[in-house]
């Protein structure tokens, strides 16, 4: 499988560490709000990547946290804490903030079909997340390890990484350090023992701006809670191990998140934390940058307020390659909500065939189908091109009518199809063995040219949601 590495910006061909065995993280959720289309964007690009990786037959062991303390509303380190944040705005305490909007960010996920992490599983809270809160201790002992190796030093506010101890610090964003000061605002650091403008805190100590900072824990510098960056780290090493062989995100990480998780981890362990950083980018509504502000910052709970299937904007995603920006707009939703019917259409026909027999043409065309969107996802994820030959598949269908679409024929293709897009399109319920009776009776009263039953038993079945269509080889029923 090839994927486009952030790091080498070049796609390169995927060789796991550990033979066959992929190590995968992703950064999840800051839960202090609900997850907008953005973020969506990004848990359909983890999915898909996860799901083409097992379509290439790797065991993926995968791990996304949660951050539920240390993310200030600044990159730079300032600000309040997110969380806080979210608790004074809704009257409640941090925790009850953070169990809501992970509730619904967990919602939203199995909403669209989205695979749970599965290489941890939380005794806490008894799920597959990895929560900043939970690794408090191993923050700490990095923490320690930077101290001892002089890449960090204190001070009366913070303990901060000083990046200028990293020979190849921001390598990701293929900016050196010393171009990278040369714009670095001075007047924005709050804290006049900071070395240097990029060093970032490991350690906040709950004293002047956050004296009365909710959340804090011991530790043997002083009473504090961690800085945001430090819990991918910290997740990682204790749950994966590192060097990783993925870390995804989106492209907003590139410039300061993940170069400062690669210092850490570069730093207090001696080694690489992942071989492939892999982002996607960014979505636009209407042709702009979303913002609150604007009015234009949409969640699931909006899209299916307009009585939208959350799959239909799961499908607008995989419409796009996952490098290249996307623009969402109420008429591109609504191009998706019929490219997905036209699916379930596809994948509702069934045939009570008069022949047993599958013509070669359409064998060949599964087949052909079937390696055109393996060779496609294998590719970077081009889901587009993957698409498209589900669409050549799915229009030659439904001109040339077909038998052996029910049962032996497309079970098979659907459950493919589904491991691949995550559609649904083999969870389709059938029809009731009532109705099948109704079309063979059908079928009978038009062999003994009785139209009148005929077209009773058709009226019936349509006001039943089905429609019947008449071919050559049996009667198609399709939902109406």
């Amino acid at each position: 499988m090839k994927l486009h590495n952030t790091l080498t910006r070049q796609v390169e061909e995927l060789k796991p560490i550990d033979g066959k065995t992929v190590r995968f993280y992703s950064c999840g959720p800051t839960v202090y709000d609900y997850y907008h289309i953005g973020n969506l964007r990004n848990a359909v690009f983890n999915d898909t990547l996860r799901r083409s990786l097992e379509l290439a037959g790797y065991d993926v062991k995968h791990v996304m946290n949660i951050t539920d303390v240390g993310h200030l509303v600044s990159d730079a380190d300032e600000g309040e804490d997110k969380l806080e944040k979210g608790a004074k705005r809704e009257g409640k305490t941090v925790w009850e903030v953070a169990q809501h909007y992970t509730d619904a960010f967990k919602h939203d996920m199995a909403a669209m079909n989205i695979l749970p992490p599965n290489a941890y599983h939380s005794k806490k809270y008894d799920d597959s997340y990895a929560r900043a809160t939970e690794f408090i201790d191993q923050q700490i002992e990095i923490i320690k390890l930077l101290l001892e190796k002089s890449f960090a030093y204190q001070t009366k506010q913070a303990i901060y990484f000083d990046v200028t101890k990293l020979a190849d610090y921001g390598m990701l964003t293929g900016q050196r350090l010393a171009d990278k000061e040369v714009g670095a605002r001075t007047d924005v650091v709050t804290d006049p023992e900071k070395h240097n403008p990029h060093d970032f805190a490991v350690w906040f100590f709950a004293t002047g701006h956050f004296a009365d900072h909710t959340m804090q824990w011991e530790s043997p510098w002083g009473n504090g809670f961690p800085g945001w960056h430090l819990e991918c780290s910290a997740i990682i090493h204790a749950t994966l191990g590192d060097p990783i062989d993925i870390h995804t995100g989106g492209v907003d990480h590139i410039g300061t998140h993940h170069p400062n998780e690669m210092a850490q981890t570069e730093a207090a362990f001696g080694h690489p934390l992942a071989n492939f950083w892999v982002h996607n980018e960014f979505i636009l509504v209407d042709g702009a940058k979303m913002a609150k502000s604007k009015g234009n910052s949409y969640t699931l709970k909006d899209i299916v307020a307009k009585g939208y299937d959350p799959l239909v904007y799961r499908l607008l995603v995989l419409q796009t390659h996952y490098r290249t920006e996307l623009n969402f707009s109420w008429e591109n939703i609504d191009a998706a909500q019929n490219s997905l019917k036209d699916l379930q259409a596809w994948a509702d026909l069934r045939y009570q065939p008069n022949t047993d027999t599958m013509p070669e043409k359409l064998d060949l065309m599964f087949r052909d189908t079937r390696q055109a969107i393996t060779e496609a996802m294998q590719s970077d994820m081009n889901t587009p091109a993957a698409l498209a030959s589900l669409g050549q598949l799915v229009n030659y269908m439904q001109q040339i009518p077909i038998p052996g679409v029910e049962g032996k024929y497309t079970d098979g293709l659907l459950a493919f199809l589904d491991q691949v897009f995550g559609l649904e399109l083999h969870k389709r319920p059938d029809i009731t063995d009532a109705q099948k009776q109704l079309i063979q009776e059908r079928e009978q009263a038009r062999s003994a040219k009785d139209w009148a039953k005929s077209d009773e038993i058709r009226d019936k079945l349509q006001s039943q949601g089905l429609g019947l269509r008449d071919t050559d080889y049996g009667v198609q029923w399709y939902r109406t």
